[in-house]
């Protein structure tokens, strides 16, 4: 007898499904894959679930009902699939509230002393503060908190053991620099930097946080893609001199981040060395590298300008100590020199910023990659 596909549906329409009476056609269970080569004959079956209880028992029945619908002869071959979703991945950094990357289109503008300095200025005002140094090639943060001889500990959390970050002036943070030797440079592929950042975000106890800093490296590359493909990130804020040189990468940066591929706000600029001012005398201003280039590029992109950050020897010789300059503002808020009051004003303007962001706009998706 010649055997057809329609054959096939009409015998599986008498097979009933225990769980409610209904035959395999009207509950949807048959698989759009029926194959059909001379007296063999194959078929898939869709279950909810993998777990269903009575998947043995159906199949033997479908199988029955096609050899009495056709021959005893008939080889029948049926699979088994399933409607249930696979089961969602755990989400990276449950227990924090918003991300912000701190970014600059080009190296040598003092990103990451802003990022440093901004993250314990959070503390200070009592915030819940993370700091990852994602610099994967130029790691500073272990210098800047004067950690680098610190060695990391695993913790046992929700049945796993995770990286524990190093704390220090109130902030948790990890570096690559933990991980390598501080002598050496970094000699990694796009592909090894990539994974030992995503070991970083994802295999660390960060707990619960305010704010999470990412200190990215200067420019554009693929760790600012792992960086927008791993996390929702809230938004970025972007670091630049007021010198022509690095405000044109500053542009090329906020074009990345604001393109429809990435689509990270952003959350203002900083003009960082905007003076130079001596320690001697600190009502003179000296605008060594312009003035205003950042402020005027603001207005000219429509983003906000969160501060205006001296050039003032203390700020290096603070960083190269192992204690950021705004410790300060946690030592002694009220006799806190200038330019630590500076990156207190930065933090209040960032904290500002992103609850205007989240009353304003949806949460940033991560992107997808296909």
């Amino acid at each position: 007898m010649t055997i057809y596909p329609a054959l096939i549906t009409d015998a599986l329409k008498t097979v009933r499904y225990p769980g409610n009476g209904k035959s395999l056609v009207e509950n949807n269970m048959i698989e759009d894959d029926i194959r059909i080569d001379g007296s063999h004959v194959s078929f898939s079956l869709i279950f909810d679930k993998p777990t269903d209880p009575f998947m043995r028992s159906v199949v033997r029945a479908a199988e029955a009902a096609v050899k009495a619908a056709t021959s005893p002869d008939v080889e029948v071959a049926i699979g088994t699939k399933t409607r249930m979703a696979a089961p969602e991945k755990p989400q990276i950094l449950p227990g924090v509230k918003n991300i912000v990357g701190i970014s600059s289109g080009k190296g040598g503008v003092g990103k990451s002393t802003v990022a440093a300095n901004l993250a314990v200025a959070l503390a200070a005002k009592g915030y819940k503060v993370g700091l990852l140094d994602a610099d994967i090639f130029g790691p500073s943060m272990p210098k800047m908190f004067g950690v680098e001889d610190e060695t990391l500990y695993m913790v046992h959390e929700e049945g796993r053991d995770w990286i524990e970050p190093i704390k220090r002036y109130g902030v948790k943070m990890l570096s690559i620099g933990f991980m390598v030797d501080k002598e050496k440079p970094v000699l990694w592929r796009g592909g090894m930097a990539s994974n030992a950042l995503r070991q970083l975000i994802s295999d660390a106890w960060w707990g619960d946080l305010d704010y999470f800093l990412i200190d990215m490296p200067p420019g554009t590359s693929d760790i600012h893609l792992t960086l927008v493909q791993t996390l929702p990130i809230t938004g970025v804020v972007v670091v630049s001199t007021p010198q022509e040189v690095a405000l044109a990468d500053a542009r090329k940066g906020i074009a990345m981040f604001t393109g429809e591929a990435v689509n990270v706000p952003i959350l203002g600029l900083v003009e960082n060395m905007a003076w130079f001012t001596p320690e001697e005398h600190p009502d003179e201003r000296y605008y060594i590298f312009g003035k205003d280039g950042a402020a005027k590029l603001a207005e000219h992109q429509g983003v906000k300008l969160l501060a205006q950050i001296p050039l003032v020897m203390g700020i290096r010789e603070h960083a190269d100590n192992g204690a950021p300059v705004s410790v300060e503002l946690q030592t002694a808020p009220e006799a806190a020199n200038a330019e630590a009051k500076a990156f207190g004003t930065l933090a209040d303007n960032v904290v500002k910023s992103v609850e205007e962001r989240n009353s304003a706009l949806p949460p940033t998706h991560k992107v997808e990659t296909h």
